[in-house]
């Protein structure tokens, strides 16, 4: 009842009817900061503010009504007290804290968040989803607009081409693809791996249905390497985003701890979300929610893995496999929740996809072939095989066997569709 509660109050503040005109300008506040800990403790410390020259999100929905994600972070208008803007998302820092390595030491990683730039003062504050899922304050930070040290500098300006365009920034889904390991003369291989993704996106439901709520832009900025870094077998690549497999030792794990110079390449275009595509054949790829989304671009897997990590990185969808092996340890609690919508633990199901069950499908629903084309509730899920239930026997956020999402995974990614273009 306590954690219910609880996290009723922490979303009252939800019914704020904040209006983008009267707080904000159509540019990025950026903050970036260090979120440093191990295993079991975590702490944040400021690294600095910028401004960006376009804000790619609603002018609308600016209060986050999902709780979706590991963090959160609340903006309110420090003359009214008044809550402007809010957004959940998540990290590797949190990944890496279910680690070995965070059992026997200390690491720090640059994080970021981004709002619209304010018009007055703000406060901040910086929330973090104990082990019980719900939110505990954890930092905060006033900002003076009119503070000379917030920085107008670009490192890493680069032009930008459209590959679609739908409309206005504010109302539509707005995805910037980035290059990483395209050298100067792989510009034109990576203007064309933009379009086959795209192209390819729009052939699976329900992102071919929504397809006129997209913008999507590429980057050309090349690197003085081509591909990407792959330690174990002692390959360096000079690249802009420095990129790597093997992160958090998982072979097929291609991600990257730059997180300024993803940023700084992202601010060349109004953007939602951030895709990086890799130039290498080499199978791998990986997504965090409202953080930055992976995927390699001549493996002959990955257009698959192109959509796969846009479900977690857009939608917040959990991976619904458990048979691969990873690095995590414990990464669901058994009597929590967890926050994804397409993975459950039965302690609050009604919060999923019940209403979308039909009214004989039994829950748990058993491994039978009688059930393998419906909605149901399979255990195995989140990397492990028991404890943790999944929306249908497969589905692309299981595997590659299957070329749909399920009906859960539709749902959660058109309700997200909906929260940005509005």
């Amino acid at each position: 009842m306590k954690q219910i509660l609880f996290t009723f109050l922490f979303f009252i503040p939800f019914l704020s009817n904040a209006k983008f005109e009267d707080y904000f300008l159509n540019k990025t506040l950026r903050i970036d900061y260090f979120h440093s800990g191990d295993y079991q403790t975590e702490s944040y410390y400021l690294d600095e503010i910028k401004i960006e020259p376009y804000w790619g999100g609603s002018h609308i929905n600016l209060i986050d009504t999902f709780n979706y994600g590991k963090y959160y972070f609340k903006v309110y208008d420090s003359k009214t007290d008044s809550l402007i803007y809010s957004r959940g998302y998540s990290t590797l820092f949190g990944e890496w804290q279910t680690t070995d390595e965070a059992k026997i030491t200390s690491k720090s990683f640059s994080e970021t968040i981004v709002m619209p730039y304010p018009k007055e003062n703000i406060r901040i504050e910086f929330f973090s989803r104990n082990k019980k899922g719900i939110f505990e304050k954890k930092f905060e930070y006033s900002v003076d607009i009119k503070n000379y040290f917030i920085s107008p500098e670009r490192s890493k300006e680069y032009p930008y081409f459209d590959i679609l365009i739908s409309g206005l920034p504010e109302k539509k889904v707005d995805v910037v693809i980035l290059p990483e390991g395209y050298t100067k003369d792989e510009m034109g291989v990576f203007i064309n791996d933009c379009n086959k993704f795209a192209e390819f996106l729009f052939t699976f439901s329900p992102y071919k249905e929504y397809k006129n709520k997209f913008n999507i832009r590429g980057v050309l900025a090349p690197s003085e390497g081509s591909g990407s870094d792959i330690p174990a077998d002692s390959i360096w690549k000079k690249t802009l985003i420095n990129s790597s497999f093997y992160t958090f030792d998982s072979e097929r794990y291609c991600m990257t701890t730059d997180n300024k110079s993803v940023r700084d390449l992202a601010a060349n275009a109004p953007y939602d979300q951030i895709y990086i595509l890799v130039n290498t054949e080499k199978y791998g790829g990986g997504a965090i929610f409202n953080y930055y989304s992976v995927s390699v671009n001549s493996n002959k897997q990955a257009a698959k893995i192109f959509v796969h990590e846009f479900g977690h990185g857009f939608a917040g969808l959990a991976d619904e496999y458990y048979t691969s092996s990873t690095s995590y340890n414990d990464f669901y609690q058994l009597d929590v929740e967890p926050w994804e919508p397409n993975i459950t633990t039965l302690v609050d199901f009604d919060k999923k996809w019940k209403h979308l069950l039909k009214k004989k499908i039994p829950i748990p629903t058993p491994d039978e072939e009688k059930y393998y084309k419906k909605l149901g509730v399979f255990e195995g899920g989140g990397y492990v095989a028991k404890g943790v239930y999944r929306p249908a026997y497969d589905c692309l956020m299981k595997s590659f066997n299957d070329d749909q999402f399920c009906d859960a995974c539709k749902e959660a990614i058109i309700k997200m569709i909906n929260f940005y273009s509005e």
